[in-house]
This record gives structure tokens, sequence and C-alpha cells, in this order.
């Protein structure tokens, strides 16, 4: 039986966990709040106090950590322990430059690295129905294989660098925060114009302006639900993963800079960014 360990139980990798035990892998979980990882163990998984003992002959090792610092703080203590077979899928939006030093890391302990971020949020991830869109080595490809396929419905295999992965996953985010900022925009507009908010959505439902992701984006911004699925922290901090990406590739950044200008708008009013959904970003209309 395929052992999986996977490092932070947070809105993605808790559900990514549960995902992996249903299809009937050995899972073995940490998180940096011990309860996190905990709370999972009704559902038959492993929670353990330390990564050194998640990673512990295990065959796949899954970072789903916030950003860049957090993985390599939890991971290059721990890379020596794991299998030499092993293979360290990384999962967290981190950024290419940060996916490709990472990729480094790794390779300097002899250590098989797949950059593997995912498209999708809560429900997806909870229910095994995320987009994993990955860039690596072909030999490493088979020895995923039957993780990515617990986590998501499919796995879009861009490229062998590391990076690739992120390379794609930057441009979908990129279009997921352009809607969700449009939406927010449209939704405040309607307010300070007088007109019912839900009018807007009505008005576009099922025609060629219609988006299912500003659906229900907007009707979560009209209702004033911010229970997270992707949370107003991770748009801040994914739009300026972005928005460093396109200046780098030589390409016009500045609407990404003014969206990350709107999400951060709102996590100044917000409370926790980490606790609130991006659908937030609305308050940054108001």
């Amino acid at each position: 039986m395929t052992t999986v360990a996977v490092l932070g139980t947070g809105l993605m990798g808790a559900g990514m966990a549960r995902s992996l035990a249903r299809a009937g892998l050995r899972v073995r979980v940490w998180n940096r709040t011990a309860q996190r990882a905990r709370a999972l163990a009704g559902d038959g998984i492993e929670a353990v106090e330390d990564p050194r003992a998640a990673v512990q002959g295990a065959d796949v090792v899954v970072t789903m950590l916030f950003d860049a610092d957090a993985v390599e703080q939890v991971m290059g203590p721990v890379l020596e322990t794991l299998d030499p077979r092993a293979v360290w899928a990384q999962c967290a939006t981190v950024g290419i430059e940060a996916t490709e030093h990472l990729a480094r890391v790794a390779e300097s302990r002899g250590v098989a690295f797949v950059d593997a971020p995912v498209l999708g949020t809560r429900a997806p991830a909870e229910n095994g129905q995320l987009i994993v869109v990955a860039g690596g080595p072909p030999a490493a490809r088979e020895r995923v294989a039957e993780v990515f396929d617990a986590i998501g419905s499919r796995t879009v295999w861009v490229g062998e660098r590391p990076g690739d992965g992120h390379r794609l996953k930057l441009t979908l985010n990129a279009w997921v925060l352009s809607v969700t900022a449009a939406t927010a925009q449209s939704v405040g507009l309607a307010r300070r114009l007088g007109v019912e908010p839900r009018l807007f959505l009505e008005t576009i439902a099922g025609g060629p302006t219609d988006c299912a992701y500003a659906q229900l984006k907007g009707a979560a911004m009209i209702a004033g639900d911010f229970a997270p699925s992707f949370t107003l922290a991770g748009a801040t901090k994914d739009a300026a993963l972005i928005e460093r990406a396109t200046s780098d590739a030589g390409g016009e950044a500045r609407l990404m800079g003014a969206l990350r200008g709107c999400f951060e708008a709102a996590t100044r009013d917000a409370g926790d960014p980490a606790e609130l959904d991006m659908a937030a970003v609305v308050r940054a209309f108001a």
C-alpha cells in the first residue's frame, strides 16, 4: 500500500488528505497547529506531531503549506530522512522562482521533485475533484499518479522542468482573481448607484457574459458570506506572485498590480484575511 505524508492540513490539505484516505492509501499528516491534524484522525488518517515522523517511510510527500518560506522551513530539515525512492510533490502555490529553488534543494539531497500546484478550492479538495497542473521528470510521473488520481479529477502535465506546473497555475489564477475582483466591482457599483446587485447576476445569467464563478462569488458577496474556500490572504499572496512573474517575463503587470491593491485594501479592513474568503474583496469597493 502506498504511504503518503501530507504536510499542511489547512483548508486544502485537509480535504486532500481525506481524498487520499478514501482512495485506500495510507495517509499520515502533520500541521503546525497540531489540532488541525488531529481532527483528521477519525477519517482513518494518522496524525503525528513531528514532520520527520510524517515523512518517515513515505512513498510520496505532499506539501500544502501557505508560502515558499513555510515550505522550505518544514521540508529543509526532513529531506535527509526520506526514503531514496520517495517523491516530493510540492502542491502549494509559491511562485516560479521559489519552485525552482525548492527543486534545487531537493536535488541536492537526492530527492525526486514534482512541481504540482492544484486548481480548485475547499469543496473540490474535499471531493477529490482538484485539477493538478504538474511539471516534473517522466520517471517520477508513475510514482505520483496514484496520489494525483486520488486528489484530482485530472492531471495536466505541463512539462518536465520544475516551475512548469507553476507557469500554468499562475496563468489560471490570474483569471480566477480577475473574475473575482471584477465581480466585486460590479456588485459594489450597483450598490453605489442604488441598483439591487442581484439584478446584475440575474441579467447576465445564461448569456454569453455569464460565468459560473462570478455567480458563485457574486452571491457570496451580496450575502456577506465570507466562509473561506479560497482565502483572502491566499488571493493577496497569489496576486503578488502573478504580478512578479508577469514582470519577470517582460509582460505588462499593471492590471495584476491593481488587483493586488484591491485585495490588499480589503485585507486592511477584514480582520484575519486567513479566515475570510477572497469574496471579501468586495469590501474594497464598498
